[in-house]
């Protein structure tokens, strides 16, 4: 009888990627070298239950961009379309319940930004999520240790947090989308073949 595969560990790096740019690699790169994972997948949403998407070019473009920004680290950085094929809001629970029943023996470590892992107790079922997977607090000004702390206490998950430190890059997507409506260039902002890609169906213009 076969052993039963080795358990990987899985980082998942979710967002709206409208579009995606050089900080959510510079995150997903950080996390797996700190944290030692294995490999790395951009969770590109669907219908983010907490935020608004402005300029949404539609989700399959958002999905392409994203497989464009990780086709050079292919060896580590994959993408999922879980939430992208998802009916209605994606919430990060269903997703993780999700990777689970069809990788059962991975270990999950959900990949957030400070000011995201400070409103986890306003998502649904928090408790959950910190069963589900480890988070890594991706650390900004202004989403300090202190208060993620403070915040997650309360759903007794501390235990379950680690941190990333990652070097600050201002770059966003919503000034991105602004750098593409004014015509300014947004290279070295995002890998150059996304780049090409919103320029060739003129995105966000």
């Amino acid at each position: 009888m076969a052993a039963p595969p080795e358990p990987r560990r899985i980082g998942v790096l979710g967002g709206t990627f409208n579009p995606p740019h050089l900080a959510h690699l510079l995150v997903a790169s950080e996390a797996r070298s700190q944290l030692e994972l294995g490999r790395v997948l951009l969770m590109p949403a669907g219908i983010p239950p907490h935020k608004a998407m402005p300029d949404e070019p539609g989700v399959e473009h958002r999905v392409a961009m994203c497989r464009l920004a990780a086709a050079t680290h292919s060896d580590w950085l994959g993408v999922s379309e879980l939430e992208a094929r998802r009916e209605g809001p994606s919430y990060t629970v269903d997703t993780l319940r999700e990777i689970h029943a069809s990788q059962p023996g991975d270990e999950l470590t959900f990949i957030v930004g400070g000011d995201m892992a400070l409103s986890l107790p306003t998502w649904r079922e928090p408790e959950a999520i910190l069963e589900l997977a480890r988070l890594a607090v991706a650390e900004r000004v202004g989403a300090r240790r202190e208060e993620v702390r403070e915040q997650l206490a309360v759903l007794g998950g501390v235990d379950r947090v680690s941190y990333v430190e990652v070097p600050r890059v201002d770059i966003s997507s919503a000034a991105l989308r602004q750098r593409v409506r004014s015509g300014r260039p947004i290279t070295y902002l995002v890998p150059d073949a996304v780049s090409d890609y919103i320029d060739q169906r003129r995105l966000y213009s």
